[in-house]
């Protein structure tokens, strides 16, 4: 019989038959859980500390092969499909946020290219030529563990999704001349490729968000480099440094997607930026974990003290549960959801989704900090750092919390191409 005064900080999030999953997804998700547990928590304290990127995580995860967890199988990867990759990395934003959100921008590289290009249309000569490109990228990550990173923003509009990347890509023979600056880069400084969005624009030609770009640039290709200090509030372990281009020279087998791929997938694959979530739902669950153990007495390292018998404890630990599963619900629902051509419904799921785990994260943080009271501050333990990690995500593009209360209202109330007289 089970010992019933133990509390398993370690347990699924997502127990697999609580939510039906198949054997090879739960084992999947089982090792990226105990890899978080076993080597990202002892490091993550550090890289916070001092702003450092946890590259050695990267390499133990090519070790286990979850450097191409979306890698499909017939490629040698891990063959994960969008639910699996989602829930494995909720488990590692559990141990080490910074780590969650940084492997998520590389692990794009290969889900953006891979099963959600294949839900796309394509002609079959652009199918033929993304086949055999991508196989090129898969082989870097596999064999030689290839860190790929995905700048994103810019300090204006396009990360949103609204007006074109400042970042332009000018055709020459056999390629591109790429310039211009990322911000909030993660990986910065760490990557060996940096997947950059951008605008393909040929002398004379008006930039539009039809023509962005999906290319992988060496990070030690002549003209990039990296610049800034990095020194925030939470997710310092990302290094999100700025990049810059200047001339940079890219050859046309270095792109990830198809001419026009990109914007078909942003406009009919819209989960696709639902993968920011998955470590700040961990980071959710891992601000819970740490109250009930904390008031359970059975933090390590600290003395044995139970704090579970006040009233007002067992209350505020009933409302972190209620909002933790409240959350978990919800994003289950959204991730299991994706595909191409998503319902209006889901889609306006997919953004309650988005902006319920970024608030609540947070908002379980805080009621942690209070809780658990004065020491729960202090550096030596977790919680004060899922406290500033978890602060961050509702300000992140292209579905901040803003972003996606603006589309939920305007979205439930106006069909495509309603306007009002």
């Amino acid at each position: 019989m089970a010992d019933l005064d133990t509390h398993d900080a370690d347990a699924a999030m997502f127990a697999p038959d609580a939510f039906r999953l198949s054997d090879a997804a739960a084992e999947l998700i089982g090792k990226a859980r105990r890899f978080g547990g076993r080597v990202l928590a002892p490091r993550a304290a550090q890289h916070d500390r001092d702003a450092t990127f946890p590259i050695e995580n990267f390499r133990d995860m090519h070790g286990e092969g979850l450097l191409a967890v979306c890698v499909p199988k017939s490629s040698g990867g891990l063959g994960a499909d969008f639910q699996t990759y989602c829930l494995a990395a909720a488990e590692l934003g559990r141990y080490c946020g910074a780590t969650a959100l940084s492997w998520n921008m590389h692990v794009c590289s290969t889900l953006w290219s891979g099963a959600l290009a294949d839900d796309l249309p394509m002609s079959a000569e652009d199918r033929t030529a993304h086949e055999k490109r991508r196989h090129v990228h898969y082989r870097r990550i596999i064999e030689h563990g290839a860190v790929y990173a995905q700048p994103f923003s810019e300090g204006g509009a396009a990360a949103a999704g609204t007006v074109a990347f400042g970042t332009e890509a000018r055709p020459v023979e056999g390629g591109f001349i790429v310039n211009g600056k990322k911000i909030f880069a993660s990986l910065s400084g760490a990557a060996d490729y940096y997947g950059v969005l951008c605008t393909g624009r040929a002398e004379g030609q008006a930039a539009s968000r039809r023509n962005t770009l999906y290319l992988a640039i060496p990070a030690d290709a002549p003209g990039v480099s990296v610049v800034g200090d990095w020194d925030p509030l939470g997710m310092r372990g990302t290094v999100s440094r700025n990049l810059l281009f200047k001339d940079v020279l890219v050859p046309a087998d270095e792109m990830l997607m198809p001419h026009g791929v990109y914007f078909q997938a942003a406009s009919r694959w819209p989960h696709m930026f639902l993968t920011l979530s998955p470590a700040y739902m961990g980071l959710a669950q891992a601000a819970y974990d740490f109250t009930v153990a904390y008031l359970r007495g059975e933090v390590p390292g600290m003395p044995p003290v139970k704090r579970r018998m006040f009233p007002t404890k067992q209350i505020a630990v009933a409302e972190m549960r209620i909002m933790l599963e409240q959350t978990k619900a919800l994003w289950f629902q959204a991730i299991t959801e994706a595909r191409a051509n998503p319902s209006k419904e889901q889609v306006l799921r997919a953004y309650a989704a988005q902006h319920t785990v970024m608030e609540n994260a947070n908002s379980i943080a805080v009621k942690a900090i209070r809780t658990c009271g004065g020491q729960a501050m202090l550096k030596s333990l977790p919680l004060e750092r899922i406290y500033r990690d978890s602060r961050c995500g509702s300000l992140m593009l292209p579905w901040t919390a803003e972003i996606c209360v603006d589309r939920i209202g305007r979205e439930a109330l106006y069909e495509p191409g309603e306007k009002d007289e």
